[in-house]
């Protein structure tokens, strides 16, 4: 018994020593992100600075403290891990987004933003590795194949949606933050859509089936995702509806929104699916039905609690790749031949420039030949504040890159480490000089932008939009657009196809979804429950 305690304790011990090195790192790392939101909130109403680069500048200074204090050995206290990334931190802050966006703006404009999302990511993508399959092969950067290149448009392909959402203002700029968000979920998912196709598929023989199966492949994901999302969400509506965990516990029925939220993602990611698509699309359906269904106390609660995961998952992710930007591993292969990392990056730089703007301006011009009012149409200065809010890239393409050009993060070969470190340095100067530039030119492009907003008012339905007392008097989701009357031919159901569309969607929700899911004006009487409240009031 002695012998065998004697054998235990020296790897308690060991055991204890490692357990105390991730407690001070986890408590530096906490540290840094209280810093980040004291700073942030010193630095509000800053012309120039916002929450992103803060975190991100914070990161890298931390990097450069701990490279020092390491001798040169290390300058992260956690190794960037793209698992991390994509199941723990990106989830709520996708989530989020489709939880408190305004649900008719993003409608209204789904044709735009899934054209921008989507045909414009294929086209970005298309030159991107076109321009690299020219200009790397002048440049000694290692053995790269076409899989590598095409892997290479695909990463940079990918817009970092939660700098922008940080960027613009949804009250301030609506048509502007809706487009430029909507084709940042949609852009994400095609991005690593595009990537998985590109890894799986046999590139040394390409014929046109390959193509074809692609396409297939991308719509199934599409819609599979989409679906997912939405049965999940609506599966949440029901329960709640028909349980009302709320009479006995609001803890309950938050509880089952979260995880039923996040479910939606993890089975996304279990079938092989977009699970970016998916939690958005629950977290849209979510806030039109669930959200309507719990307690008073539980949509105070569901609203800031989302947007705190959100907004700390945000300054998490730029601490992060902040601290990873100085891996001294990778930069090693580097430091005999800085000039051809600098062209290689400033090369990827001009790509991501030309690739954006080859599908803002032409999609935009097509666009406004189809719509008949001009406030739906995107005039030159609009487009100029999407094609530059969409030139900042992120976590997404770091993560992206890690998957392809290296093995557990690490990497001994020289081609690799160049593309790791090229990436790190896009991310880095496009989020800092394009997002420190961002405010002043919609300032400068948008002139007032405040008081347009104020023609605009919030969707009431939508969870961001909530006053004090919630069950108010208020419209439904339909805001401040004329009444639609009904088309008398095909012509004039083409001239305004989203309009009608919606017309008809609102007939069918009255009518058939919302009796079943709740909803606004819609949730049943039940003794205790917010409704009861209205009921007694009305009396």
């Amino acid at each position: 018994m002695a012998i065998g305690l004697s054998s235990i304790i020296p790897r308690l011990q060991m055991l204890s020593t490692s357990d105390h090195a991730s407690v001070v790192s986890m408590n530096l790392f906490v540290a840094l992100l209280c810093a980040c939101i004291v700073i942030g909130h010193l630095l509000e109403e800053n012309r120039w600075v916002n929450e992103s680069i803060t975190a991100l500048v914070i990161g890298v200074c931390t990097g450069v403290v701990i490279l020092l204090a390491s001798g040169g050995r290390s300058s992260h206290l956690l190794v960037f891990s793209e698992d991390l990334f994509f199941i723990y931190l990106l989830p709520p802050i996708i989530f989020n987004a489709g939880f408190q966006v305004k649900k008719k703006q993003f409608f209204v404009n789904f044709t735009t933003i899934t054209l921008f999302g989507a045909v414009g990511t294929l086209i970005s993508c298309g030159i991107i590795s076109l321009g690299v399959t020219q200009f790397f092969k002048k440049l000694d950067i290692g053995s790269l194949d076409i899989g590598d290149y095409l892997a290479i448009g695909a990463i940079f392909a990918a817009t970092d949606s939660v700098c922008t959402l940080q960027v613009l203002n949804q009250d301030e700029t609506p048509l502007l933050y809706s487009l430029v968000f909507g084709e940042g979920v949609v852009n994400d998912a095609t991005s690593v859509v595009l990537f998985n196709a590109i890894q799986s598929f046999d590139l040394n023989h390409i014929d046109p089936r390959i193509g074809l199966h692609f396409i297939g492949n991308f719509f199934y994901l599409f819609l599979t995702s989409t679906m997912l999302g939405v049965i999940t969400g609506l599966l949440s509506a029901y329960i709640i509806k028909k349980l009302y965990f709320g009479r006995h516990s609001t803890d309950r029925e938050v509880a089952l929104m979260m995880l039923m939220a996040y479910l939606s993602y993890m089975m996304a990611e279990l079938f092989y699916l977009s699970g970016i698509l998916t939690v958005f699309f629950c977290g849209i359906v979510m806030s039109h039905y669930t959200w309507h269904n719990v307690t008073e106390c539980s949509r105070i609660t569901t609203k800031h609690a989302f947007a705190t995961l959100s907004f700390v998952a945000e300054i998490f992710i730029f601490v992060y790749v902040g601290m990873d930007a100085l891996d001294i591993e990778k930069w090693r292969f580097v430091s005999g031949s800085p000039g051809t990392s600098v062209a290689v990056s400033s090369i990827l730089l001009g790509l991501i420039m030309a690739g954006r703007a080859a599908f803002v301006f032409p999609l935009s011009f097509l666009i406004n030949l189809v719509k008949k009012s001009p406030k739906e149409k995107i005039n030159f200065r609009q487009q100029v504040v999407i094609w530059w809010a969409g030139l900042m890239r992120g976590a997404v393409s770091i993560a992206l890159a890690y998957n392809q050009f290296t093995m557990s993060g690490h990497t001994q070969l020289r081609g690799n480490a160049i593309m790791i470190t090229s990436t790190i340095t896009v991310v880095l100067f496009s989020t800092v000089v394009f997002g420190l530039l961002t405010k002043p030119l919609i300032r400068f492009l948008l002139l007032h932008p405040k008081h347009t907003a104020s023609k605009v008012q919030s969707d009431p339905s939508t969870p961001k939009s909530v006053t004090v007392p919630f069950l108010g008097e208020g419209q439904d989701s339909e805001f401040d657009l004329p009444e639609i009357t009904r088309p008398s031919s095909i012509r004039a159901l083409l001239a305004t196809p989203m309009h009608t569309v919606h017309r008809y969607w609102r007939k069918f929700d009255d009518a058939f979804m919302r009796p079943v899911f709740g909803g606004r004006g819609f949730v049943p009487f039940v003794p205790g429950s917010p409704t009861e409240q209205s009921f007694r009031q009305g009396q």
